[in-house]
């Protein structure tokens, strides 16, 4: 049951790496939105750009970490430790607000008592890929409620601290911690709840050398996560599903270029995933805590 939180105190925790490119729309976003009363820690992992000099025209705690020292679950934990609020919000450095009202939407079923956790509805930027377009349209709808497997996401998320002193995020494998935490909330009667209304910007147009670093972290974690097991037969059956959904969007959309690199496309995101879920196979049936090698899939990937 949720419980109305009421000293009002909120710390946004945002992560970074090299994203001067899109930061200070973040920030601004951010800055412009009607509820101001929130602390803002700023986690960067190494930028090389000019990253911290944007994020210090705005009032901000910046904590620096080393790039080999980013695992999402742990960086994130030890960062609320050091967060005043009793609610948290979780916002990627290159997430922008799309309203002023966001904040107030994602934050008002938690002060109300109808959630212990919310996240928001994530719409692709404008150069997104035709594919992309698709899966955000599935994955975050304009109403309602996402599909069963969008349990949670960070990008631009809150949740109550004590929510998370119940669980904090998991440091099992390198990635979705944030996938980990919605099955756990859907498992013990913790409410998190979608809130369409609140509108952010947020996609990648990843590489295929990208995408593999992603989808292979997504496939160790879900071994953790979900405790299943993915064959070949599997993969074949995805690859196959997956592309004729995108090839049905592409041609709807005209997009023949991305039609003829879907196939490709959804192989490595395929592929990827299966080789990181046995990776995480493996690691369970050894019990090994070494989670270095999915970091290391996804960072030396860009």
């Amino acid at each position: 049951m949720s419980r109305r939180v009421t000293s009002g105190s909120v710390s946004v925790i945002m992560r970074s790496k090299n994203s001067a490119w899109v930061i200070g729309q973040a920030l601004s976003g951010l800055f412009s939105q009607h509820r101001r009363d929130f602390e803002l820690l700023l986690v960067d992992s190494g930028s090389t750009d000019s990253t911290l000099d944007i994020a210090r025209r705005f009032p901000c705690r910046v904590i620096q970490i080393a790039a080999t020292e980013y695992f999402p679950g742990a960086v994130l934990n030890k960062a609320i430790q050091q967060a005043r609020g009793d609610i948290l919000v979780f916002q990627n450095s290159d997430v922008v607000p799309l309203a002023p009202n966001a904040l107030e939407l994602l934050l008002a079923p938690l002060e109300t008592g109808k959630a212990d956790a919310t996240f928001a509805r994530q719409l692709p930027r404008p150069e997104a890929h035709t594919w992309v377009r698709r899966d955000y349209a599935q994955a975050f709808p304009s109403q309602g409620v996402p599909p069963s497997w969008m349990v949670y996401s960070l990008p631009f998320a809150a949740m109550k601290r004590a929510a998370w002193e119940r669980h904090p995020f998991y440091e099992d494998a390198w990635g979705s911690e944030d996938t980990e935490w919605g099955h756990w909330a859907r498992q013990n009667d913790v409410v998190a709840r979608y809130v369409p209304e609140a509108l952010v910007m947020h996609s990648h147009n990843y590489t295929l050398r990208q995408l593999y670093g992603r989808r292979f972290i997504e496939g160790e974690a879900d071994a953790f996560i979900l405790r299943d097991t993915v064959s070949i037969p599997t993969f074949l059956r995805r690859v196959c599903r997956s592309w004729a959904r995108d090839a049905g969007a592409h041609l709807v959309a005209g997009d023949l270029l991305g039609l003829m690199l879907s196939l490709p496309r959804r192989w490595v995101y395929h592929w990827a995933y299966l080789r990181g879920h046995s990776l995480g196979e493996r690691r369970k049936r050894t019990g090994s805590k070494d989670s270095s090698i999915g970091q290391r899939v996804v960072l030396d990937r860009g």
